[in-house]
């Protein structure tokens, strides 16, 4: 059975920034879920981070393709340097995804770790950088792994029959 990496915000654990969780109950994660499917991830917490922290973004829009390149940064709202955590949880969500042989992840829009269409743009003006990754998306992608946001649960679905995995 094909596994599903999904955000552990999504499945109702208080992980993020201020202690809350975005849990879905959209009825595609909820049947993976009975399924046995998912396999939960949050790389901020895995990176280190605690629960509450700042929150953080990524300085000057960038896409986190750039911040695991070493170009730029992810700070958190206080103006600490946090890429490192970042940069680790990624892997740790990688790992994660290969030792299940996952093809497809499931991970929360806008997050500077797990945004796949859109981050912000590091001025916590709540300002959006269109097409734009975070960190843990764009390794997941630059290593194979099909990258959904919580809105394109449909979509994830298709792509998991076509692997066969129905």
């Amino acid at each position: 059975m094909q596994k599903i990496l999904v955000s552990a915000c999504l499945l109702g654990e208080p992980v993020r920034h201020n202690g809350a969780h975005k849990r879905s109950d959209d009825q595609i994660l909820q049947r993976w879920i009975e399924e046995g499917r998912v396999v939960a991830v949050c790389p901020e917490i895995a990176g280190g981070l605690p629960v509450s922290r700042p929150a953080a973004e990524i300085v000057g829009g960038e896409d986190g393709s750039r911040v695991l390149a070493g170009e730029v940064t992810v700070i958190d709202f206080n103006g600490r340097d946090v890429s490192h955590h970042f940069v680790s949880g990624a892997g740790v969500a990688l790992g994660a995804a290969r030792a299940n042989n996952i093809r497809i992840a499931i991970l929360k829009e806008g997050s500077p770790s797990c945004g796949s269409g859109y981050t912000y743009d590091g001025t916590f003006t709540s300002t959006r950088v269109p097409s734009h990754q975070g960190v843990t998306a764009a390794l997941l992608r630059d290593n194979g792994i099909r990258v959904f946001s919580e809105t394109q649960l449909a979509e994830a679905e298709e792509c998991l029959r076509q692997f066969g995995s129905k």
